[in-house]
């Protein structure tokens, strides 16, 4: 009896073999005539769209890293885009063509780019615009080695609008910094100019033309010019060049209407030659308030405003403060 099952047994194992690679024969054929007309190959879909094939995922996504998500060009700062491609494994016609350089396109059309430039600002003022954060710290380094006290900033700037950047380069950058500079230089120079003792004189009297300056002899005086005359016509209003009290409004020999203002510090103006005075002693005047008007009184060849700087009682020359 045992030896009948083993028969059987041993009958059964050789059939199963048979069918077994019969089997394994057919899938291989079948396999070998779908190779033949097919090929395994990624669908890549971007925003939901089928936008192509690859065969090689990996090299596709390093591909997709370098010219798309670390897209380089002018100002570029970051890159986004609006989702991840997905990939699909598929058999398909051996036909079928790639196109992984036209998926990449269409990605950057759908890239999300933000770009960075820098303003470079000067006492609040924008000066110029660069391209990188170093171009604009060498600038603001070179400015603050030749005026360590300036007021200098760097304002970073993110936008997606390309068009909205108007950056030069550093040397273009670097000449109109100067000429801010220098334009500061001449207006605080200017403005030390105005200042006598301490005072500043913030205010011209009059608008007009300069006919007899300081220090200048003429006949129609016994001695050198002590102030300055300025032509203008009769009845203009004469304003206060700085805040102080009047300490005299009247009539004074060759002066004629006299207002004579003291402002501190040993530091007086004299306004002479009025055709009215609108002020009187011991009144506090603040620069720009009108004290009197222009006129022809005294020892005088026309209407003008004589206008005295004095000292601590000595006069001196008022263009070096102002008419310059």
């Amino acid at each position: 009896m045992d030896f009948i099952l083993k028969r059987k047994l041993k009958f059964y194992t050789k059939e199963v073999f048979k069918f077994l690679n019969l089997i394994t024969l057919a899938t291989v054929v079948i396999l070998g005539i779908v190779m033949l007309k097919y090929k395994p190959i990624y669908e890549v879909k971007f925003e939901g769209k089928e936008v192509g094939y690859v065969d090689n995922k990996e090299e596709f996504e390093r591909v997709v890293t370098a010219q798309v998500q670390n897209y380089k060009s002018k100002n570029v700062y970051e890159v986004t885009i609006p989702e991840e491609p997905e990939y699909t494994l598929k058999l398909v016609s051996k036909e079928q063509e790639t196109n992984g350089e036209e998926i990449v396109i269409a990605m950057q059309k759908d890239m999300i780019i933000t770009y960075q430039y820098f303003d470079i600002y000067i006492n609040k003022e924008k000066i110029d615009a660069v391209d990188t954060l170093e171009q604009a710290e060498e600038i603001v380094t070179d400015l603050k080695q030749k005026n360590e006290n300036l007021d200098i900033e760097i304002q970073k700037h993110d936008t997606q609008n390309e068009m909205e950047i108007q950056t030069n380069t550093v040397e273009v950058a670097k000449a109109k910094a100067y000429e801010k500079l220098n334009l500061l230089q001449k207006e605080k120079e200017k403005e030390e100019k105005t200042i006598v003792n301490g005072i500043k004189l913030a205010v011209l009297p009059v608008q007009g033309t300069i006919t007899s300056r300081y220090g200048v002899s003429s006949r129609i005086r016994s001695s050198d010019h002590t102030g300055l005359d300025i032509a203008t016509a009769k009845g203009t209003p004469i304003k206060a060049v700085a805040s102080g009290k009047v300490i005299s409004a009247q009539y004074t020999g060759s002066y004629g209407n006299l207002v004579k203002i003291e402002h501190g510090n040993g530091v007086q103006t004299w306004y002479a030659h009025t055709s009215t005075m609108n002020v009187t002693a011991g009144q506090t005047v603040q620069a720009g308030d009108i004290i009197a008007t222009v006129g022809s009184t005294g020892n005088s060849t026309g209407p003008h405003l004589h206008l005295e700087i004095r000292i601590n009682g000595e006069h001196v020359n008022p263009q070096k403060y102002m008419y310059n």
